[in-house]
């Protein structure tokens, strides 16, 4: 997954935007009141972001637009996959934890995946934004972002949707399953 120069090449640049731009129309509910060609026109003008959203499609995250903060004037980004991204599964929460695992280690930890794609993780908060727009994650979990409080008591938190609600739980941060990834967000 590293890539030193985080640049596309045009075949590449030209492929995503055409996916992207069908995502983005497909999913016009996700981003009311946005169009693409200015979504379009920043991300031409920003080739390290692109190279971000490339690796979050590569990873099966399906980034689509899902707001626009006027303060900052960015687009906001999030993996809209109907599950957390096959890609990034069986990844325990950060480099500590992996480094803490004795035996049966992953193979990377989701914040130092995010971190090579330029990506963050989605806190509790932006999870619940997401799950407003769709309902995702009904037979996975993703790590979110989790606070320092709880971290350093070894622990991490996850969330995911079932029986039509939300659920925030808690997990030692060195644990890893099958079924939970991570959902990035990018801001462009």
């Amino acid at each position: 997954m590293k890539n030193d120069q985080k640049e596309l090449s045009p075949g590449q640049r030209d492929e995503l935007l055409g996916i992207l731009k069908a995502r983005f129309e497909k999913n016009r509910n996700r981003h009311e009141g946005l169009e693409w060609a200015d979504v379009h026109t920043r991300l031409a003008a920003n080739a390290e972001k692109l190279w971000s959203l490339h690796e979050m499609e590569k990873t099966g995250g399906e980034p689509d637009v899902v707001g626009y903060d006027q303060k900052t004037d960015e687009y906001i980004f999030y993996d809209c996959s109907a599950e957390s991204p096959k890609g990034r599964r069986s990844v325990c929460y950060d480099r500590e934890a992996l480094e803490a695992r004795k035996m049966h280690k992953p193979a990377t930890s989701a914040m130092d995946m995010a971190a090579a794609m330029g990506v963050e993780l989605l806190t509790e908060e932006e999870y619940r934004q997401l799950q407003q727009l769709g309902e995702f994650d009904l037979k996975t979990s993703s790590w979110v972002k989790t606070p320092a409080d709880i971290r350093r008591r070894g622990g991490a938190i996850f969330c995911d949707r079932r029986f039509g609600r939300v659920f925030v739980y808690h997990n030692g941060a060195d644990s890893y399953y099958g079924v939970r990834g991570f959902r990035g967000a990018l801001r462009v």
